[in-house]
């Protein structure tokens, strides 16, 4: 993205790495016009304003596609992971994921589709937020029972817009959220993301607190399972996780497109992206 100002991105970690194996790295915003042929590798990053535009983005991507460029990850996987409905996919190969329902545009009157959803999943708490979005960007967590305030946003807010429900899972809050990196198919780290007091993003940019964990071999298993459906493969991958009440554990994302990576998180993370983009490009 053109202006980072507000966001923490730690991916300079690897430009050492990836140097001293003998790659030039330059940093070009999505919105540049430059002359792809000029590169061998071009990856995504950290384009976090790209929902706000994501047809634009994915034509940028195509030109990429169409140069002498290889992009990662590829525009295959980016267009189907734009959409969130790609849950829904990893659903039908059975891959838990958090319960949702699909709605294009939202109906918030009283007694309308909004209010029959804390029926259906049995819950007075929701989280509701567009199929297509970054850095929970228009999420919103609701509570019953809804003001006019309330109900009036998010009907101008989803007006004709996908959106996706889903019931508030209390251990975002109790324990957070789980992130695991794979580096060209292989693991290689694990954040637990915990939202400040009286917030449930996760996100730093909202105040979430990190560390660095070792995953329960479940959770490992897990996010195993879910790689293993990725076609084609990426070349780096973040699989995010929460415990459900009954104790397992659900997806709540698998970002493709431009996930935070937490180099810094793990001591050898920036080297080990380095030396997974080498194997990358050698195959």
């Amino acid at each position: 993205m053109a202006d980072p100002t507000g966001f923490v991105i730690d991916d300079d970690l690897a430009v050492a790495p990836l140097a001293a194996l003998g790659w030039h790295v330059d940093r070009v915003p999505w919105t540049s016009h430059v002359d792809w042929d000029a590169y061998d590798l071009v990856i995504i990053r950290s384009p976090w304003d790209y929902q706000r535009h994501a047809e634009a983005f994915l034509d940028v991507l195509a030109e990429i596609e169409a140069s002498s460029a290889r992009i990662e990850n590829p525009l295959a996987l980016v267009r189907w992971n734009q959409e969130k409905g790609y849950l829904r996919d990893l659903e039908a190969d059975s891959i838990a994921i958090v319960p949702t329902a699909w709605s294009q545009g939202l109906d918030t009157k009283l007694g309308g589709a909004l209010d029959s959803y804390f029926a259906a999943f049995g819950t007075d708490q929701l989280i509701v937020k567009p199929t297509v979005s970054a850095n929970a960007d228009d999420t919103f967590w609701l509570t019953q029972p809804l003001d006019a305030a309330t109900r009036t946003m998010l009907a101008v807010t989803f007006a004709d817009r996908a959106c996706m429900v889903q019931p508030f899972v209390p251990a975002v809050l109790s324990e957070g959220e789980f992130s695991l990196f794979y580096f060209a198919g292989a693991y290689s780290h694990t954040i637990l993301k915990t939202p400040k007091p009286k917030d449930f993003r996760v996100q730093e940019e909202h105040g979430g607190l990190i560390r660095a964990i070792r995953p329960e071999p479940v959770l490992r298993e897990r996010a195993d399972a879910v790689m293993a459906t990725l076609t084609p493969a990426p070349l780096y991958a973040r699989v995010d996780f929460v415990r459900m009440p009954v104790g397992t554990f659900a997806v709540m994302e698998v970002e493709l497109i431009e996930p935070a990576l937490y180099l810094r998180m793990d001591a050898d993370a920036p080297e080990r992206f380095a030396h997974a983009v080498e194997a990358w490009m050698s195959d």
